[in-house]
């Protein structure tokens, strides 16, 4: 997944009340930052923070008792950041059980845009059992390790502020976790050899993202293969390709440029991209070669 779509996935959703005693950040959580905001979430969070300064709590002793930190709280009352309801419900409980918390958050939306589409894509993804990603352009986000994510941050253009970028951080880790706690999802990746050449992050940042991809390449539900420079011509070429089977067998795919994405659920499309996936397998190196090959590049930085 391009760098775009990982962006989405953490601040499209609901990162917010993500990784701490919530759903998963994956869960819940555009294009080179946050999604516009709306009305309603400007409104929950104006409630919020009255009801919080009612109650005589400073941002940090509120986020301390619903498992959040005080920039995070920042961030949902100022309407940037979407609650899900397992924040509204321990809010809440801080906040005098009232139940208007509970009720107000069902009623949350963004502007449309991409985050919105990505959120329907990470329910999905969250219960996938098989994942398809084909990557031209950056490391897909499961696979990144924490250095070579924080690079990707610390250079986005607009800047991100040190607290955005720990969120990110810290949601983008959390997705990771679909890799380990789905032992029964197949995932497969293809990435291009040039992913690694670029070196994003110096030398040392991908060796560690080196061994890392090997790690992960190990486990049995996990296949890596790189696409190698000699490949002079392949269906990749139009850009990445990320491919999902639900539980129902049902296929979707997920397309994005700058700024813009879509969840993909028509057939025809999703079959040609099913066609352009399969050629890309068999012209990527098997799974052995594409160890020893990454093994060679490690030894060469």
């Amino acid at each position: 997944m391009a760098e775009a779509f990982d962006d989405a996935e953490e601040l499209g959703s609901g990162e917010a009340a993500g990784a701490v005693g919530g759903a998963p950040s994956w869960l819940g959580g555009g294009g080179g930052g946050e999604p516009d905001t709306s009305d309603s979430l400007k409104t929950f969070g104006a409630f919020l923070q009255g009801l919080r300064e009612f109650h005589g709590l400073s941002r940090e002793e509120f986020g301390e008792r619903v498992m959040l930190s005080r920039h995070t709280i920042a961030s949902i009352e100022i309407g940037r950041r979407m609650p899900d309801e397992d924040f509204a419900a321990r809010a809440d409980a801080a906040l005098g059980n009232t139940g208007a918390l509970r009720k107000a958050v069902k009623h949350l939306a963004r502007q449309p845009g991409l985050a919105a589409w990505f959120r329907q894509w990470a329910r999905l993804e969250a219960v996938a059992i098989s994942l398809y990603t084909y990557e031209c352009r950056v490391v897909p986000g499961l696979l990144q390790t924490e250095a070579y994510a924080r690079t990707q941050f610390e250079q986005r253009l607009p800047p991100l502020s040190d607290e955005d970028i720990e969120a990110q951080l810290v949601a983008r880790l959390g997705r990771q976790r679909l890799l380990v706690e789905r032992p029964h999802t197949a995932f497969s990746f293809i990435l291009d050899e040039h992913l690694i050449l670029r070196q994003t992050g110096g030398p040392q940042v991908t060796g560690e993202l080196i061994d890392h991809l090997l790690e992960m390449g190990a486990r049995r539900n996990i296949e890596i293969q790189v696409l190698p420079l000699s490949t002079a011509t392949h269906p990749g070429m139009d850009g990445p390709i990320v491919l999902q089977e639900t539980p129902e067998n049902r296929w979707f795919a997920y397309s994005e440029g700058q700024e813009t994405g879509q969840l993909i659920s028509d057939s025809k499309t999703i079959s040609v991209l099913q066609k352009r996936y399969a050629k890309l397998r068999s012209q990527a190196l098997t799974s052995e070669d594409s160890r020893g090959l990454l093994k060679r590049l490690r030894g060469a930085l």
